[in-house]
């Protein structure tokens, strides 16, 4: 791609494009019967330290409920912190939310903000007028994202007779015609067939090596972590629970290796001291390891034939699904 038509003016690289210290927010809630109501203060989000750099892709990780939407309010300006600071692209986000609008793009997988009765055509001109963008420089970007996204079919059609997967593309096209420097996605690909989530995919990680664009998402779909993130950000009942890379995770996280065993001939359950055996399917077996793979390897070759032998270190799914359950006690 040609160099973007970013609304911000050039900053150094080593200045970061989020930076939050001690965030945190508190909700009041109210409570019990009628004429009895109490409130008490809730703690959505605490002490986050958080800072992205120019060009990562982070993915902000954690079950329902644990302050993943409240951080992103803070971080685009929707809700005001009640603790500690932030800013991202230099700004205070609750303070100057029209001027971070113009900076940075933001894709909600369940919300639209394409226009539900008008062509897909209509509602980009629409977010051109928004924010400002000089037509010349309007036409040469959609065009890039038009051929990049393969939408040129639909531009004609209403969104709202648009494929989920169709309407997620024009989402993402309307987040970048104004060239944010950093691009906010909530579950991106969510509900969407593999083809549609391969081809948002790819265009994300496109867009992060040509453009520089710095991308950070939520999501349920760890496919979209073990492809797009070099880094993840794990956040558990409002606290940091882990902030480093997906190997640095699965270290951490005492998720068990599993050898897979096929046989020469279908035999009972291998007994090895440091292995479980799991599962038996005719001649393969499949062992996890409590012990060094090479030694179990040399017991198991050494008492019986062999076809083949192959480790398989635990899946991203599995690592974060032990880390929610308090597997690491802070952030790694």
């Amino acid at each position: 791609m040609p160099p973007k038509t970013a609304a911000a003016p050039a900053r150094a690289a080593t200045e970061p494009i989020i930076e939050a210290v001690g965030l945190g927010r508190e909700f009041t809630v109210t409570e019990g019967p009628f004429l009895r109501r109490r409130k008490r203060t809730v703690s959505a989000v605490r002490d986050v330290d958080l800072t992205v750099f120019p060009g990562e892709i982070v993915g902000y990780l954690g079950p329902n409920g644990a302050g993943k939407s409240s951080t992103m309010k803070m971080l685009t300006g929707i809700l005001s912190p009640t603790q500690g600071r932030v800013r991202v692209t230099g700004l205070e986000p609750a303070r100057r939310r029209t001027r971070l609008a113009a900076r940075i793009g933001v894709v909600f997988g369940q919300r639209s903000t394409l226009w539900w009765d008008l062509p897909l055509r209509d509602s980009f001109e629409l977010t051109r007028h928004m924010y400002r963008v000089p037509a010349a420089d309007h036409a040469r970007r959609l065009a890039e994202l038009t051929e990049l996204l393969e939408l040129g079919p639909f531009l004609a059609t209403p969104v709202r007779q648009l494929s989920l997967g169709q309407r997620m593309r024009g989402d993402l096209t309307a987040a970048l015609l104004h060239g944010p420097r950093l691009l906010v996605l909530d579950e991106p690909t969510i509900g969407l067939d593999v083809v549609s989530k391969s081809t948002i995919r790819e265009f994300l990680l496109r867009l992060n090596a040509e453009e520089g664009t710095t991308i950070l998402l939520t999501t349920h779909d760890l496919g979209d972590v073990e492809r797009l993130c070099e880094r993840v950000v794990v956040i558990d009942q409002g606290r940091l629970a882990y902030d480093g890379g997906l190997a640095g995770l699965r270290a951490s996280v005492p998720a068990p290796r599993v050898l897979v065993v096929d046989l020469a001939e279908p035999a009972a359950p291998l007994t090895v001291e440091g292995a479980r055996c799991v599962r038996v399917d005719g001649p393969r077996q499949w062992l996890e390891l409590s012990d060094n793979p090479a030694r179990v390897i040399a017991e198991v070759a050494g008492r019986h034939e062999v076809a083949d032998l192959t480790l398989r270190e635990p899946d991203i799914e599995s690592v974060v699904a032990a880390l929610y359950r308090g597997a690491v006690a802070g952030p790694g």
